[in-house]
């Protein structure tokens, strides 16, 4: 068992998912906690927690990618195929919100008034600060297809400008949703339009913020070197996980901010 005569990469006993189960947890309970008794120090203890478990873990990984080169052919060729099916999870998860929105706004209920948005709903206007941030999107996946295309090229610095300029057109994204939020004349209570608007737009912009530390954590390995030309199934990960997001944001523009308001 001390030779390996296969090329796969059987992993090594790792704390790391369980502590982050653990911690995911710790976010939920803290939620309800925060909600309901305006208690946030267990949600302050989940988030801290996946941070640590997180960059821990992907030391492991950038460790076992480079210095132990244990990502041989079939290991990037069977990560290539998992982030597929990880996408079109997601996909799915993201279908049930529009599925939940399309079902109360194409036959609005009597609660509702009948009309859709409902009576004392006053949505954000699709034109202002929505359109910003489609723009910013749409320029980070401009920005990051440049950064992939650099990377393929060997141009070192200008794959870190890249996504550098995404990292942060991302957190610009986030920044000016959280304003939005913060200026919203209804919230998540106020009927099922507030519910769906949220629910949809929150799980978006959290994805927004995996996706904006995803590409943050690839740039800090390019710059220290980890990624060549032939091998970068990470940052290729990352990237593919961007564009979904750009897409679910055109989908989450069209439908709820424009064609629902």
């Amino acid at each position: 068992m001390t030779t390996a005569n296969h090329p796969y990469h059987l992993v090594e006993k790792s704390p790391w998912p369980i502590l982050a189960s653990l911690s995911a947890m710790f976010i939920t309970t803290g939620l309800v906690k925060w909600f309901h008794h305006f208690n946030p120090y267990l949600i302050f203890i989940g988030v801290l927690t996946v941070l640590t478990t997180s960059a821990q873990w992907w030391r492991d990984v950038a460790r076992e990618a480079t210095l132990q080169g244990l990502h041989t052919i079939k290991v990037v060729t069977g990560m290539r195929l998992g982030m597929i099916f990880f996408i079109v999870s997601e996909i799915l998860f993201f279908f049930s919100f529009f599925w939940a929105f399309f079902h109360s706004s194409l036959a609005p209920s009597m609660e509702l008034g009948g009309i859709w948005p409902p009576t004392y709903i006053y949505p954000l206007n699709p034109f202002q600060v929505p359109l910003l941030n489609t723009a910013i999107l749409l320029a980070s996946g401009v920005t990051v297809t440049w950064a992939h295309h650099a990377v393929l090229e060997n141009l070192h610095d200008s794959s870190i400008q890249g996504l550098a300029i995404t990292v942060v057109l991302g957190i610009y994204f986030t920044a000016l949703q959280y304003m939005e939020y913060m200026e919203a004349s209804f919230t998540l209570a106020d009927s099922v339009y507030g519910s769906t608007f949220f629910v949809a737009t929150g799980f978006h912009g959290m994805h927004v913020i995996i996706g904006t530390s995803f590409l943050l954590v690839c740039m800090s390995r390019l710059h220290m070197a980890h990624l060549t030309n032939s091998h970068h199934v990470g940052l290729e990960a990352a990237i593919w996980y961007w564009h979904f997001v750009d897409v679910v944001w055109l989908f989450l523009y069209i439908t709820i901010y424009w064609w629902g308001s």
